[in-house]
């Protein structure tokens, strides 16, 4: 069975999503009707912008997420999904893909969700850091152990687990996971504590934009990152769509869900190739490439 999966903050570079244009009219139609819905021209920055221009989150977020859908559109016929998943911003790819979502409804909640969270990240100063080499559950036990706002975000694959929090609950964070046996404790450049608490000001904003959004019955399954679970019901996806900004990206349970549920064949539709790396040290039985 194939499962299409689509990433997150990080995948970007520049000239991202430029291949598509030039060579697919049903891309440029698409590109240029984003460019009216974000009222600027994200594809001059994602073209030939700078770095620093496509690190500002109300631009990386609406970017990935457009050379994601953009791509799997261009796939045509070829498309054909029996499961979608998204790690973070990439499940809004995975709901215009599987049909939950319109293209130009999909891309206003980006935008929104990015806006939200550059406020909260604005707010309140926060980071994130990468642990690897530590068991998950010696990870959980010490971001317990702190009195300041530290939390697991994603579970990346085993071994590999990103923490999210205050600057010094990372900081402590680190410090202890390092001296508990962690081989790195790295922290990552990124504006804020994403799937934390820290973000429940975003929660509640994105919140009113999704509930005033339709959902349709998709054409298969989604499994979300807060629950790890398959969903079909609209009603239940919008819950943990909501969610999903303040609790962890659940990606190694999503995978080893699909896997169980029959994926053999899983294909990374976007920029980059960080989930494929993650699969394969996921499930090592599976087949992972890019489309």
């Amino acid at each position: 069975m194939k499962a299409y999966v689509f990433p997150g903050q990080g995948a970007q570079f520049v000239g991202m999503g430029k291949d598509l244009f030039d060579h697919s009219a049903l891309a440029r139609d698409m590109f240029e009707k984003a460019n009216e819905i974000l009222g600027f021209r994200i594809t001059d920055l994602m073209f030939a912008g700078t770095d620093e221009d496509l690190r500002q989150t109300n631009v990386t977020q609406p970017a990935i997420f457009l050379h994601s859908v953009i791509l799997a559109a261009t796939l045509g016929d070829g498309f054909k999904p029996d499961m979608v998943a998204g790690h973070s911003l990439g499940e809004f790819s995975a709901l215009v893909a599987n049909k939950t979502l319109s293209f130009e409804d999909g891309l206003r909640l980006v935008s929104a969700r990015a806006r939200a969270m550059q406020k909260a990240c604005e707010t309140e100063p926060s980071t994130m850091a990468a642990i690897l080499g530590l068991d998950d559950t010696k990870v959980e036990e010490i971001c317990a152990s702190i009195e300041e706002v530290v939390v697991p975000a994603n579970y990346n694959s085993p071994g590999q687990l990103v923490i999210s929090g205050s600057l010094k609950g990372i900081e402590v964070a680190c410090e202890r996971l390092k001296a508990a046996g962690a081989r790195r404790a790295l922290p990552l450049k990124v504006g804020g504590a994403f799937h934390s608490p820290l973000m429940e000001p975003a929660r509640a904003e994105l919140a009113d934009a999704i509930n005033a959004t339709h959902f349709s019955t998709p054409i298969c399954a989604v499994y979300q990152n807060a629950t790890a679970q398959k969903v079909v019901d609209p009603a239940q996806i919008k819950v943990n769509l909501i969610a999903q900004l303040t609790a962890p990206v659940l990606w190694t349970q999503i995978v080893q869900h699909m896997i169980a549920d029959g994926a053999d064949n899983f294909i990374e539709v976007g920029p980059g190739n960080v989930l494929q790396g993650l699969i394969s040290k996921i499930g090592k039985e599976v087949t992972v490439s890019g489309a």
